[in-house]
């Protein structure tokens, strides 16, 4: 039994396949996935963005989307038994929010290894969560290969 057994794990993912095993790699920190919620954050919509001005986009047919892609991705990787949900805004400072309202006891989220040009261009989620959580954060290195 770990130190984290049983206690609230928050999993920001991005549907690629290192968000998903840190999915998988919280339920076995856990041990119980239903002590393990998944969130994925929506960057917010620009009002004179097409979609916006003429198809009719809203946050809520895009959480609609991304829920149904998820529980497609959950089912692929086996993943069940968690809970899950989207945030919109900035993902650092949500992820951080959502922890201290929810009183999250470890946030799981991986690096994507991104350096130079790339991270300044992308920014680095995992490093605005590590400053700003209220909790322990497990960063998950990708391995190179």
């Amino acid at each position: 039994m770990g130190y984290f057994t049983g206690k609230k794990i928050l999993v920001p993912v991005d549907f690629s396949e290192s968000s998903l095993q840190a999915v998988t790699k919280a339920i076995q920190i856990s041990e119980d996935p239903a002590n393990v919620t998944v969130v994925h954050v929506m960057v917010p919509l620009d009002m004179v963005s097409p979609g916006v001005l003429f198809g009719g986009l809203t946050d809520e047919k895009r959480t609609e989307h991304v829920e149904k892609h998820a529980k497609e991705e959950f089912a692929k990787h086996q993943i069940a038994g968690v809970a899950f949900q989207t945030l919109v805004g900035d993902p650092g400072i949500k992820l951080a929010d959502f922890a201290k309202e929810n009183g999250i006891e470890l946030i799981v989220i991986p690096s994507h290894g991104y350096t130079g040009i790339a991270r300044l261009a992308l920014g680095s989620v995992a490093e605005r969560v590590l400053r700003h959580a209220p909790c322990p954060t497990l960063v998950l290195r990708q391995s190179k290969k």
